[in-house]
């Protein structure tokens, strides 16, 4: 049996059951081998641009029996993917030396911090020339590198850190070229967000990522009120100067919750704290944040939600609580129905009590 890391497994959770997939990037061929295992589905095209990885998923696919459900590929990419063919892919990591060379051959690179990313492109002899595109001239010069694209020209987004587009002007680009007709694709790389998900110790098949909280009051208190529900885990980032007035206008908004706080990621600090909400913000109130935060919160259970709501009901008369569908409009047949379903009890129950 294949054993999948931690980080593997949260890549092969978010693949729709029952979907043919496309491994991209498949190396040793271990998603694909374990998702069918599985039975989560039913087929998979393993591919690699590397003959070494690919021949070694071909070897491991030969171990676990599974030649007849996974068929390997030597693929850039999605090259030899042909349209209609899987309906689920994951690129879950695009190697170095692809990126390199797509940075080397594309036209023009738009870059958040010219100055920042120079060192890089040193770094790897990179001399293909940059632009600037940043939180401050994001719509006017995606506008520019639009007209840019229109004449043929091939154009790299890069960001200072994590995946362009994700909480990042690169969104507004993205949008602006669909709406111009422009194809877009993407070299996926690390993301904050899934980073921090796959090593916080809660539940990854199902999350909400906010991002920053909006600064704005209404705005902020409207979106921690929607999260106070929220059954999905919920991801937000945070600021170090921000950080403890929004740990206590979480646990004042969401109540005692399980969280995994995690700082600087990737870089020489990182550091991870899984604990509680009211035991973090008693921490961070005795120890100056620093670096970049993100925040991996514990959703509600249906369990929780269903009892809260059950218990609203229970502190209502019968009378009240028929009332409620009734004023609706809602017929007396089936206003019983969904009272008795709200309370748990039969409808023959609820017939009785009001004939009382």
């Amino acid at each position: 049996m294949i054993k999948l890391s931690k980080r593997m497994k949260a890549v092969a959770s978010m693949v729709t059951k029952g979907n043919i997939l496309a491994d991209v990037g498949t190396d040793h061929g271990y998603v694909p081998i374990a998702l069918i295992s599985q039975n989560k589905i039913p087929r998979a095209i393993a591919v690699d641009i590397n003959v070494g990885p690919l021949e070694r998923a071909k070897e491991h696919i030969k171990e676990q029996g599974l030649e007849e459900q996974i068929e390997t590929r030597l693929s850039d990419g999605m090259a030899a993917i042909s349209a209609g063919e899987v309906e689920s892919v994951i690129i879950a990591g695009m190697g170095g030396e692809l990126i390199i060379r797509i940075l080397k051959e594309v036209d023009l690179i738009a870059a958040e911090d010219t100055r920042n990313s120079i060192r890089l492109l040193n770094h790897f002899e990179i001399k293909t020339p940059m632009t600037s595109y940043h939180e401050y001239n994001k719509i006017e010069k995606a506008y520019q590198l639009v007209d840019k694209l229109r004449e043929g020209k091939n154009i790299a987004l890069i960001t200072d850190a994590g995946t362009p587009g994700i909480s990042d002007p690169g969104e507004d680009l993205v949008r602006i070229c669909y709406e111009e007709g422009i194809e877009v694709t993407s070299l996926p790389g690390p993301a904050a967000c899934i980073t921090a998900l796959t090593m916080s110790g809660l539940p990854t098949r199902r999350f909400a990522f906010e991002a920053f909280l909006p600064r704005e009051k209404k705005e902020r208190a409207r979106i921690l009120e929607e999260l106070k529900d929220e059954t999905r885990t919920i991801i937000l980032y945070e600021a170090p100067h921000h950080l403890v007035a929004t740990l206590e206008e979480l646990y004042e908004t969401l109540g005692e919750r399980n969280i995994t706080v995690c700082r600087e990621l990737t870089k020489r600090y990182e550091e991870k704290r899984k604990t509680t909400l009211s035991e973090c913000l008693t921490y961070y109130k005795d120890t100056d944040p620093r670096g970049e935060y993100v925040l991996v919160i514990e959703g509600r259970t249906f369990e929780e939600l269903e009892a809260e709501a059950r218990k609203s009901w229970e502190d209502m008369s019968l009378e009240e609580h028929m009332a409620v569908y009734e004023n609706q409009g809602i017929d007396r047949k089936e206003a019983m129905k969904r009272v008795a379903k709200d309370r748990g009890i039969s409808k023959r129950d609820v017939y009785q009590s009001l004939l009382k």
